[in-house]
């Protein structure tokens, strides 16, 4: 009887599974997805963000989503890093890709932990290398806002808030860590500011 011709190559039992048992495996502490057939574990980890605080003078770049999740609010240019970028570079390319801007980093302004979707974020602090921007495929608009001008009710997620605040806190200062997510007290006295 012939081989399979769908199996991989040197398996005359037919196709392998592929992950597909949920077990804790050997020196593991957690439950992962494993391949009943070679042990394989598809590690799932979370996704790093990567966006900007950028501006021009005294106005900030924000974009308005043409995708979901939050579509049609208002965020930071961010999104997923690509493989064999760097953080910075990352920034850049999103800036590029969601308003047709062209940046410099000037350092990372904030790192935000949010386990409950999996996902780590890296904003940096940015110059607009030119105020001539555009909305990419991403982006319904883009706009260049000022302090009080920026869309407080309509911004898509609490880490826009978050790092625009942090940004506008460190204007002038170029000795600070990057922030961390804000403790109840800040997020209170936040409140507060509006």
């Amino acid at each position: 009887m012939p081989d399979d011709p769908t199996a991989p190559s040197g398996s005359s039992q037919g196709p392998l599974k592929g992950p597909s048992v949920r077990t804790i495996p050997p020196g593991e502490d957690r439950e992962r997805l494993t391949c009943p057939d070679c042990g394989y574990i598809a590690y799932q980890n979370p996704l790093i963000v990567v966006g900007s605080v950028a501006t021009w003078e005294d106005r900030i770049l924000l974009c308005r989503r043409a995708i979901e999740p939050r579509k049609g609010y208002w965020t930071l240019p961010a999104g997923f890093m690509e493989e064999r970028e760097s953080t910075m570079e990352g920034a850049a390319r999103e800036a590029w890709e969601e308003a047709r801007a062209k940046i410099a980093i000037d350092s990372l302004l904030a790192v935000y932990d949010i386990p409950r979707i999996s996902q780590v974020q890296l904003i940096f602090r940015a110059r607009l290398l030119s105020p001539d921007v555009s909305a990419g495929p991403e982006s319904q608009e883009v706009g260049l806002f000022r302090w009080e001008e920026i869309p407080w009710d309509d911004l898509a997620f609490p880490t826009v808030q978050w790092a625009l605040r942090e940004h506008r806190s460190r204007l002038g200062r170029q000795d600070f860590a990057p922030a961390m997510n804000p403790t109840p007290d800040v997020l209170a006295q936040w409140e507060r500011m509006l």
